[in-house]
């Protein structure tokens, strides 16, 4: 793949990454959108994508012994470098314009911000249809750095992440705050040090990195529209319990304004805008949505600014403190989701009257999606999943459905999200309940309890109807490492129910 990314670029082209995981809907549709003309793919993917231009598969050998000599320079810094697309409020998503001045901007920053030298060896886990691959990726083939390419089931096994980073000497980790935090957990005492760890894409408090005192930390923030990151904050191990965004990066501003375009004072809340080099070209094929979002810059001559819609107000010390969103955009374990992309896509769905989707938190204090539905039929969380996941990334699914006989509203006629209900207790997971039977059985029950925040667990409950997702999944596999039981991580995906996945789990002392 990467590869394929270098020989397009060097060629004059800008590259679209999509996801093979992506419902075939969704793929369908980048494809159509972007206007792309040439198709790279490995060949099990070929009948999914149903690309009608040209493909080349990468199996095929005979693609790398053809003309070999060398392609002349004939990029310009204007010219676009990838398209990657994000959450939209229409239903569906936008491609964001990266142009090669953007990129080259960022990554050169990139290096002399965190002194990326050849001796580094990167941590490679993010997946190329987000940008965090870019900061994994280039400033490793710019410097001479080593990537390390970690497969996906070892990225969701803390253990065995933390054992890859161990084995294979990594100093440099890309990761939300989430998965830090269970690096954080399994790092302990450990030889290895990692030199520096960058944390964005969620919010990151003091205790996700409280074993890792030998290590940089920095919390970052960015949206794609950007250019990966916009501020940095070097944690300094001293904070309180929640953390700066930091200051803006090598080559970009940042302002803070109110909704006449004026800056903000200090400790007085506003939109965040991005300038500098990193403000990409728009949105393809979005005129309309561009010319609102990314404006002409009022604090410089002839220079762009794009509105973020995130709320945030400057410290006394010069750094930022992010405070939320603006709008009904929300970002849930690092993947940025319009909520009006899923309502528009349950209200595609046969039977359905009204949608509204919100972000609440668990007990945890983790952000998850619940969609609350008006349908004429009553439907179990198995068939509300099958019937999105034809149109909708499996990040972008609620982990809970609620039907309702009408959605509160407020006295001027609009959806009163505060009067919505709690989701628990109203899950339909379509199996009648069955009470633990073994020793095994009842750990498993009552760790999935803590995680998911269920009252109670049928062992023929499905994991991911229950609200699981990939995050939980490291952490029952944590939780039940502390219980004094092993798990491989592909089995909770294989074996999604407690009756099936206890047969799966042995105690420590038997590996």
């Amino acid at each position: 793949m990467i590869i394929g990314m270098l020989a397009i670029l060097k060629a004059g082209g800008a590259y679209v990454p999509i996801d093979p995981e992506y419902p075939e809907e969704r793929i369908q549709y980048m494809l159509e959108d972007s206007g792309m003309k040439v198709l790279l793919v490995q060949q099990r993917f070929l009948e999914k994508v149903g690309f009608e231009g040209k493909n080349f598969v990468f199996e095929n050998e005979e693609i790398y012994h053809e003309e070999s000599s060398n392609v002349g320079i004939i990029n310009e810094p204007q010219h676009l470098a990838y398209v990657i697309y994000t959450s939209g409020t229409t239903g569906k998503p936008k491609g964001v314009l990266i142009e090669r001045a953007n990129l080259s901007s960022y990554v050169h920053g990139f290096v002399q911000e965190f002194k990326v030298h050849e001796q580094d060896r990167i941590l490679q886990q993010a997946s190329i249809s987000f940008d965090t691959s870019v900061e994994e990726i280039y400033p490793a083939l710019v410097t001479g750095a080593t990537i390390v390419i970690v497969p996906k089931l070892d990225v969701l096994d803390p253990r065995k992440l933390a054992e890859r980073i161990i084995d294979e000497q990594i100093s440099i980790v890309s990761c939300s705050p989430l998965l830090l935090n269970e690096l954080n957990q399994h790092l302990i005492e450990q030889e290895h040090v990692v030199r520096l760890f960058i944390s964005g894409g969620d919010v990151l408090f003091k205790s996700h990195f409280s074993n890792l005192a030998s290590s940089e930390v920095y919390n970052t923030y960015g949206p794609t529209e950007g250019t990966v990151c916009a501020t940095y904050y070097k944690c300094t191990h001293q904070e309180s319990q929640s953390i700066p965004i930091g200051k803006p990066v090598i080559n970009k501003q940042v302002y803070i304004l109110n909704n006449k375009n004026q800056l903000q004072p200090v400790g007085v809340p506003g939109e965040l805008c991005v300038a500098g080099d990193g403000v990409a070209r728009g949105y393809l094929n979005r005129p309309e949505l561009t010319a609102e979002k990314f404006i002409e810059n009022p604090f410089e001559s002839g220079g762009r600014m794009y509105r973020t819609g995130d709320l945030a107000r400057w410290l006394p010390d010069g750094n930022i403190e992010y405070l939320g969103r603006i709008d009904d955009q929300v970002k849930i374990r690092g993947f940025r989701i319009e909520l009006g992309e899923i309502e528009a896509q349950l209200l595609k769905l046969e039977g359905i009257q009204e949608a509204v989707v919100v972000a609440r938190e668990d007990a945890a204090g983790q952000k998850q999606l619940c969609a609350y539905v008006v349908a004429d039929q009553v439907l179990t969380v198995s068939e509300w999943r099958e019937r999105l996941s034809k149109s909708l990334p499996s990040y972008m699914i609620p982990a809970y459905f609620v039907q309702l006989e009408k959605l509160p509203l407020t006295p001027n006629g609009k959806v009163d999200r505060k009067a919505l209900p709690a989701p628990e207790g109203s899950i339909q997971t379509g199996s009648a309940y069955v009470a633990p039977r073994t020793e095994v059985e009842q750990t498993l029950a009552s760790i999935w309890q803590g995680v998911l925040g269920v009252a109670k667990v049928s062992i023929m409950d499905h994991f991911f109807e229950l609200g699981g997702d990939s995050i939980k999944s490291i952490q029952i596999s944590s939780r039940l490492y502390q219980a004094g039981y092993k798990l491989e991580m592909k089995d909770l995906f294989k074996y999604p129910t407690i009756a099936k996945l206890s047969l799966m789990c042995k105690p420590l002392a038997e590996r």
